[in-house]
């Protein structure tokens, strides 16, 4: 599934393509996907200019002067900025077409399971965060309000391990499955650990791991495991520094021991028994 580094790369891909363009046409090949597509969005769009690009959690965030697109990528979506005229494939539900100085291109969304969705939330509605899907999120773990200090008061009553804290998205957003096995790992944290039983001084540099995984993710491209693919059709390869995750078995890079899997909330977890206390 798509995380916060496969949806800044696709954010940061599409952004110069698609920023001040003016939407000439929205061509919708089924109904929805997660959900359904939003009552006549080809007229709500249609004529309109794109202000801007942004991204809260893993949503893809496209704003109008009178709303905002919201998209997410469930897990197998993907974006592509196409010239106009190719042809659609059998899972491309999604069309944009936006023209420029330099003519005519098709944001289009490919979704293979049809977990994404595409969604419309419109100025008169209120303040986008509260959305339904976005007031409940976290602070953004690339931001200034994300710190040690904050995971530290945030779980001062949690004692539910420090994995599925992380991964729940209420207090820090975007810290999925993968970049979490990773950032635990480089902190020396056990994901089993209780989080109302971890220090200030571990936050710290728990919440500095979880910055750098998810920049060097970010600049690499993030990560492809089955079906992500950037905006040019090109695919990350942070997976191929990996410290732990999907590693199981596999001697640890820094002490040698067999990395461990276990599962937690039906997700698999990976660390090791030595690095990690």
């Amino acid at each position: 599934m798509p995380e916060l580094p496969e949806v800044e790369v696709t954010r940061r891909g599409v952004a110069p393509h698609i920023e001040g363009r003016i939407v000439r046409d929205v061509v919708l090949r089924r109904d929805g996907l997660r959900w359904p597509f939003p009552d006549e969005l080809p007229d709500l769009l249609a004529g309109r200019r794109i202000v801007a690009t942004d991204r809260r959690g893993k949503y893809l965030l496209l704003q109008f002067e009178h709303g905002t697109l919201i998209i997410h990528l469930g897990m197998s979506g993907h974006l592509r900025v196409l010239p106009s005229g190719i042809p659609p494939e059998k899972h491309d539900h999604f069309d944009m077409t936006v023209e420029g100085a330099d003519g005519r291109h098709v944001l289009r969304l490919t979704d293979p399971r049809r977990f994404g969705a595409v969604l419309w939330h419109a100025m008169q509605d209120g303040a986008l965060e509260q959305h339904t899907l976005l007031r409940g999120l976290g602070v953004e773990p690339l931001g200034p309000a994300f710190t040690g200090k904050l995971l530290f008061e945030q779980t001062r009553t949690r004692s539910a391990a420090i994995k599925q804290v992380l991964i729940a998205g209420d207090i820090v957003v975007g810290v999925g499955n993968i970049y979490c096995s990773e950032s635990l790992f480089r902190a020396g944290i056990n994901p089993k650990t209780a989080a109302n039983r971890i220090s200030a001084a571990r936050y710290d540099r728990l919440a500095q791991a979880i910055r750098d995984v998810l920049a060097e993710a970010i600049v690499q491209g993030g990560s492809t495991l089955r079906d992500f693919i950037g905006v040019n059709g090109q695919s990350g390869y942070f997976q191929q520094t990996y410290f732990v995750y999907d590693r199981a078995g596999v001697p640890c890079r820094c002490c040698g021991a067999p990395v461990r899997q276990i599962k937690q909330g039906q997700r698999s977890t990976f660390y090791c028994v030595n690095c990690q206390k």
